[in-house]
């Protein structure tokens, strides 16, 4: 009696657990406040950047006479489809855990749960989970598009009626791709087979972005005619796609004749996709989800020495956890796989370097190139920032419970430290300097705006690295089975913005003397008057990049070491 009443209590009563766990966890949280307050900070900033940016293209576009809305209505359609490419990843990977590797799916599973009820429960769970974030970046995309064409009210109520189904359409195609994988393989290694894949796919999504080319769309005066830019203009669109349904629904309600037409496309569709979707898992669920209880396969042999196990001048201490830091990256598929999309995102960045159109006079060049050279030392050293994050911050918080036996050991943390600052301080130099130095050879930069940004750059990487390393451990997060939650955190967000006024405070110091040499070569001046101030701004970046090393390490040491 007591199982069929909670049984028809269906889907709200499935999602209870979690929204109760959810909103507990929040208040019992450590300075909750201020966490949600920096957190609401940073996200109406967030807003406000990326509102500002649209709502001058749109103006832009809408001063263009005859195709205004026509690019406006483009721009919100490669958005839209960028969202879709990314949703279609994030939800493939996190059904998996939703619906076969959660804990409490043994449970459910076990209760006397409907299946379709179970099915529409973790569907909204993946939904939340994988597509929060690109709900929160359509927030200001629609309401600049709303200011700028003056749109009443009933337009913000016809864009949540278009985003909800444009949800549900990947989360569906994306569970029912993961049952079908689970099905054929164990869930453990479909979640390895899933990360290859969805960097594989990103990598793609992020190479053909770039070769279209959208930038061109605001300069039409690169065509030929009229012609080529119209068939740019209608590229790459499909009649097929939910994108296109979204885009078309919000632009005709924004140039006053709305068509109601694609918002039922893409409410039938959603539905029809759920229909086929919870019939899949009523067939397919039960024997995916036995699979995915089968056990990793561990291979017999003794275990190889690598070679800097081999190594006599190095501390055995020292070495046994350089070692270990090296198998556990590389044991974690989901870790080093991403090196793939890496590989991709440094190829876009020189390949946007390359096609700079710098070439636009006799004078000018020579300070263009290596003013946009200097300023590459500041997107270069954003890119190693955001590596860090990803790879360096993790380090202390991935120890987990396994910190009470470091804690308790005769093992000094400040070998730990160094052993992990190293592991993470090489992979950032091979990545850094290849970078700043490609492109600035690229650029035909002057010898001594390269040796400038060489410079900096190392100093850079090992203030990157101990900022992350040095945070990460003041702020650490034991009890996360994923490590993707862990650069999102408040903690990461604090290195983030450490790492970004840091990297700022540099350039600025450099900017002064590197201005002073460009404007003396561009005026024919063969003084060294730029050369105190060259001295004064590499002094002060040299202080400030050492006390971002020194501190932070001091401090994640000291904290660790007071950890009970």
């Amino acid at each position: 009696m007591n199982g069929d009443a909670h049984t028809s209590s269906g889907v709200l009563w499935l999602l209870g657990p979690k929204l109760r766990s959810k909103l507990n966890r929040s208040k019992t949280a450590e300075r909750s406040k201020f966490k949600w307050g920096m957190l609401a900070f940073l996200g109406l900033f967030f807003w406000a950047f990326i509102f500002a940016i649209i709502f001058r293209m749109l103006l832009y576009f809408r001063g263009t006479q005859g195709i205004g809305d026509l690019l406006a209505a483009k721009l919100l359609g490669l958005a839209l489809l960028t969202f879709l490419m990314i949703l279609l990843l994030s939800n493939v990977i996190t059904a998996l855990s939703t619906f076969f590797l959660s804990r409490d799916m043994e449970l459910l599973v076990a209760a006397p749960v409907d299946s379709v009820k179970l099915y529409g429960a973790r569907l909204v769970e993946t939904i939340v989970n994988s597509s929060w974030m690109v709900a929160l970046l359509t927030v200001p995309l629609l309401a600049a598009y709303g200011v700028v064409y003056g749109a009443s009210w009933s337009f913000y109520g016809v864009a949540v009626a278009t985003i909800i189904p444009y949800l549900v359409l990947p989360a569906v195609a994306g569970a029912a791709f993961t049952l079908m994988l689970v099905n054929v393989f164990p869930a453990r290694r479909t979640r390895d087979l899933l990360a290859l894949i969805g960097l594989f796919a990103a990598a793609g999504v992020v190479v053909l972005f770039r070769f279209l080319r959208p930038e061109r769309l605001v300069r039409p005066e690169e065509f030929r005619d009229l012609v080529d830019f119209m068939a740019v203009l209608r590229s790459p669109t499909s009649p097929w796609l939910p994108n296109e349904w979204v885009a078309e629904s919000l632009m005709s309600h924004l140039t006053g004749g709305f068509d109601p037409f694609p918002l039922a496309l893409l409410w039938s569709t959603a539905a029809a996709f759920f229909v086929m979707g919870a019939w899949l898992h009523v067939r397919l669920f039960r024997t995916g989800f036995t699979r995915a209880q089968e056990g990793a396969e561990l291979r017999k042999g003794e275990v190889r020495s690598t070679r800097l196990e081999r190594l006599a001048w190095v501390r055995p201490a020292t070495r046994q956890l350089v070692s270990k830091e090296i198998r556990v990256f590389f044991r974690d598929t989901t870790q080093w796989s991403q090196l793939i999309l890496l590989a991709v995102l440094v190829v876009v960045y020189v390949y946007n370097i390359k096609v700079l159109p710098l070439n636009t006079g006799e004078e000018l060049p020579f300070y263009l190139i290596n003013l946009v050279s200097f300023l590459n030392l500041g997107l270069a050293g954003f890119v190693v920032a955001a590596i860090a994050a990803r790879f360096v911050f993790p380090g202390m918080s991935l120890e987990g419970r396994m910190m009470w036996l470091l804690r308790s050991s005769p093992l000094d943390i400040r070998t730990l430290f160094m052993a992990k600052y190293w592991v993470g301080t090489i992979p950032l130099l091979l990545i850094a300097l290849p970078l700043i130095v490609v492109t600035n050879i690229i650029l035909d930069a002057s010898p001594l705006v390269l040796g400038i940004t060489t410079v900096s750059m190392i100093g850079i990487t090992f203030a990157m690295t101990a900022l992350a390393l040095g945070l990460g451990a003041i702020f650490p997060n034991f009890e996360t089975d994923n490590m993707a939650e862990i650069p999102t955190s408040f903690g990461g967000l604090i290195f983030m913005m450490s790492a970004v006024t840091y990297l700022a405070v540099v350039v600025i110091l450099l900017a002064w003397p590197v201005n002073g040499f460009l404007q003396a070569q561009l005026d024919g001046q063969s003084g060294g008057a730029w050369l105190t101030p060259l001295a004064l701004g590499g002094v002060g970046a040299l202080l400030i990049t050492l006390a971002c090393v020194v501190v932070p390490l001091r401090a994640g040491i000291r904290r660790v070491r007071s950890l009970q």
